[in-house]
């Protein structure tokens, strides 16, 4: 909604499906950075998920500065993976002379441009497998690079944040038999580089667009936009109760039995869309009661006097970014 944007915070599946379990959502005011709100939000949420067979991985999609995640979630004992631009520049360590030379030490070495093979050492980590439905998966990592930080500044200074870039390509992608599948730059930071495994990494941040289902459904289902909100407090309100009303479908999954239109194809116990389940949640109320007492036999109200108008509701200006034209640069003879 224009003004009101918020970040949620989902868990997903390792299963290809529409279910996700939305875990926090938070509203992003006027200044906001993203970055450091989505690692607040992260921080809040670790100690509810208790002990964990392994780390914790948390995928964003581009729009995140890696750097910035990476040093605010710096000691949380998690791994994050970054969708990057293809055309970024990375560099290694500066190899140091061994004689020796005056000056100041180089900050950066070897150049790694995404955008030119002849640039791209030997890579630190190879996995090539077949999946039914990408078909063949190349995946490379490279260890130790970092960019030159534009988006993120150090409060005490320029400081070098080192990752590992992965490049991910799949031969074929689903429903798109006539479009050429594009090679993805992931940006990966963890507490170790041996933590890294490729095969999670990848089918994690594809599984994430997931979360645009729940989206889609929130809105056009669950009716999460059709309120006309006045208040951002009761925009959170109502966010919570889409949320909780997710949670209770996804609780009510294994419940329901399929109740489908004469139109739709019938669906296996356990594959239950979200729509399916809401379908058949109105079978399921009768045998869950309810907390709530007996409605009370009672009159209509007075209503509104006769005369009275309603207020107009209370109008706040766009906020609207200046734009600052860089000058352009004159070649002089």
């Amino acid at each position: 909604m224009a003004g009101w944007c918020y970040s949620w915070l989902v868990a997903l599946s390792g299963e290809a499906d529409s279910w996700t379990a939305p875990l926090d959502a938070c509203r992003l005011t006027v200044g906001d950075n993203p970055n450091l709100v989505a690692a607040r939000q992260i921080r809040a949420v670790l100690p509810r998920l208790g002990a964990l067979s392994q780390q914790a991985l948390f995928a964003f999609d581009a729009g995140y500065d890696p750097v910035q995640l990476s040093v605010e979630l710096a000691g949380t004992d998690t791994q994050i993976v970054t969708r990057v631009r293809d055309d970024r520049t990375y560099f290694a360590r500066p190899v140091v002379p061994a004689g020796g030379r005056a000056g100041r030490p180089r900050r950066h070495g070897a150049k790694f441009a995404c955008a030119d093979p002849l640039t791209w050492p030997a890579p630190d980590a190879k996995l090539a497998a077949d999946d039914e439905i990408y078909g063949q998966v190349q995946v490379s990592a490279w260890h130790r690079l970092h960019p030159k930080q534009r988006t993120y500044r150090d409060p005490d200074g320029l400081r070098i944040v080192e990752g590992t870039l992965i490049r991910l390509h799949v031969s074929r992608l689903p429903g798109r038999r006539d479009r050429e599948p594009k090679t993805v730059w992931l940006w990966w930071h963890g507490p170790c580089e041996s933590d890294l495994d490729l095969d999670r990494v990848w089918h994690a941040y594809l599984r994430r667009f997931d979360i645009e289902h729940t989206f889609r459904f929130a809105k056009q289902t669950l009716g999460w936009t059709t309120p006309k909100l006045r208040t951002p407090q009761q925009a959170d309100r109502w966010t919570w109760l889409i949320l909780a009303t997710l949670t209770q479908l996804r609780l009510a999954r294994p419940l329901v039995a399929d109740h489908r239109l004469p139109w739709q194809k019938p669906q296996p116990a356990g594959t239950l869309t979200p729509g399916r389940v809401r379908q058949g949640f109105g079978h399921l109320l009768p045998t869950l009661g309810s907390p709530a007492s007996a409605p009370k036999p009672t009159r209509p109200g007075p209503g509104r006097p006769k005369g009275s108008r309603s207020t107009p509701a209370q109008r706040h200006p766009a906020i609207k970014k200046t734009n600052v034209k860089t000058p352009k640069r004159r070649n002089r003879c």
